[in-house]
């Protein structure tokens, strides 16, 4: 497996902060973490409709909508958010923390519709 073999190598050179790096990415999700998952929402569409990520990773919902405000939300059992109203040309992001499958909804416009598969 290389991320043995990548520690054992810093283990042998003592690059303690390279190592702690790399393990800090491991216990994070497997990974280095990465930038957040791009969510437009434009034409009263989430853009994608639907994403499949790992849990732990980061959606950042954006407006592009020149001048209609968006609220996303999703309430389940396990999981729940609110952005509340988010003015055109603003984002928030919001962190998967468990697995599943989510719909992701704007409290504005009901028709719109995001489908988040969390693994």
């Amino acid at each position: 497996m290389h991320v043995l073999r990548w520690i054992s190598i810093l283990l042998r050179r003592s690059d303690t902060h390279v190592l702690l790096a790399v393990l800090g990415g491991l216990l994070a999700g497997g990974a280095l973490a990465a930038s957040p998952y791009q969510i437009s929402q434009k034409n009263r569409e989430f853009q994608p409709g639907h994403i499949a990520i790992n849990r732990g990773e980061a959606l950042r919902f954006i407006n592009d909508d020149g001048d209609l405000l968006h609220h996303a939300y999703l309430t389940s059992p396990t999981f729940s958010f609110d952005s509340n109203d988010q003015k055109p040309g603003t984002s928030f992001t919001v962190v998967f923390p468990v697995a599943g499958s989510f719909t992701v909804r704007c409290g504005i416009h009901p028709k719109m519709k995001l489908t988040v598969k969390v693994n």
